[in-house]
């Protein structure tokens, strides 16, 4: 077992090796070894990784300590807050929708939500909306805690939200709003008008028996939840690019606008219940295990009968992404990254899987993804939070292990 002890700087060093825990298919040993390395090598504290193979669970791991304070062990079924990872689990509600006929993905959001026709609005389609083409990745008016928990309120706000720019001409990320308009937009077109967050579990974990949470519940407790690993001052300065440090400093830039502020990525979190209950941020409070989320994203990845998709909606999914007028430069992220419908794909800046995968990183570390190509589902969730944009080195060392591997080449 490792013992770990806190350095000046609150990050944790490992003085012996860990325990790892979990299942390894024949074949796929070389996943075990570099998830192991991760805490030998780089640093990890606390960790899962999960990856289905054909529908199959072919790597189940997990290892390091849930909770640094106490010392408490990462436990089979623990789970963290995994940020944008989010996303990609909240993108899947909108595919069951487009499967079920209720979602045109070219028709204009304002076919489903009339509201939203509004101040420069009425073009926008669901399509560039989930693109983070809409230029609505900030809100002017003042959106707390209590706005996001009133979804009648909130809704009425985004209603009147004014696009930054000519929708459909640029690209920005649209960190925190693109699940609470795809939530509104999911209230319109489901019959039975839930919110994303309980269409996903109504819909999406029950059926599966997934332990992944977009509106966490009261009756998880706080043991089975990993508290998340604040970077140093120094990480913080040193570990991200120049650019997003200086973007995140000016308060007039796309990207503090859409991460930091009004009402800013802070909401998922609850001093005294580590994560905050019964409060839905579709693009960033999602909470569970790696294992649920690969085993979500191999539903996708081979075929989704499970869940009722139709082929049409997953030829949507593995198609090539399309650009804004200007190309698939981010305002936000500084970079090209390429979205579509409400899932990131693999790229030249942030890739993963092989051509056709899509999925969702999240801020710190975490990933999951789909690659019906390999018919692979993929979850990956740590505590410590890391500051690499473009692929964390635990994660991409855990995916080159996997694409190595010789049942799946």
């Amino acid at each position: 077992m490792k013992t770990l002890t806190r350095n000046n700087n609150d990050a944790m060093s490992a003085e012996s090796s860990v325990e790892i825990h979990g299942i390894v298919k024949e074949g796929f040993e070389a996943v075990r070894e570099a998830f192991a390395e991760n805490f030998s090598k780089r640093r990890e504290v606390g960790a899962a990784c999960c990856v289905y193979h054909k529908g199959e669970k072919v790597v189940d791991l997990w290892g390091g300590v849930r909770n640094v304070a106490t010392g408490e062990l990462w436990g089979k079924d623990t789970m963290a807050l995994v940020y944008s990872t989010t996303k990609g689990l909240s993108a899947m509600t909108l595919a069951i929708a487009h499967s079920r006929g209720w979602l045109d993905y070219d028709a204009l959001v304002s076919r489903y939500w009339a509201e939203f026709a509004q101040n420069g609005k009425e073009k926008i389609t669901v399509r560039q909306l989930l693109a983070h083409q809409a230029g609505l990745f900030a809100f002017d008016e003042p959106v707390d805690k209590n706005i996001v928990a009133d979804l009648d309120r909130l809704a009425e706000v985004m209603a009147r939200q004014k696009p930054e720019w000519e929708p459909g001409t640029r690209q920005a990320y649209h960190a925190i709003t693109l699940g609470f308009y795809e939530s509104e937009l999911l209230r319109r077109i489901d019959p039975e008008h839930r919110s994303l967050g309980q269409f996903f579990h109504d819909e999406i974990a029950t059926p599966l028996g997934l332990d992944f949470y977009i509106n966490l519940p009261e009756a998880i407790p706080d043991s089975r939840l990993a508290p998340l690993i604040n970077p140093s001052p120094s990480e913080m300065l040193f570990g991200f690019p120049l650019r997003m440090t200086l973007a995140v400093w000016n308060h007039r830039s796309p990207l503090y606008r859409a991460l930091m502020v009004n009402p800013g990525s802070a909401l998922p979190h609850d001093e005294q219940r580590i994560y905050t209950r019964n409060l839905e941020v579709p693009s960033g409070s999602g909470v569970g295990t790696a294992r649920a989320i690969a085993q979500a994203y191999s539903v996708f990845a081979t075929g989704g009968k499970e869940l009722g998709l139709r082929e049409e909606t997953l030829q949507e999914l593995t198609a090539s992404a399309i650009p804004a007028a200007q190309g698939f430069y981010d305002e936000c992220m500084k970079g090209e990254v390429e979205f579509s419908l409400g899932f990131m794909k693999s790229c030249p800046n942030w890739s993963f899987g092989n051509l056709g995968s899509f999925g969702s990183p999240g801020a710190g570390g975490s990933l999951g993804f789909a690659d019906p190509q390999a018919q692979i589902g993929y979850g990956y969730i740590p505590n410590r939070i890391g500051t690499t944009m473009t692929g964390d080195p635990r994660d991409v060392a855990i995916r080159k292990a996997l694409y190595s591997a010789t049942p799946i080449i």
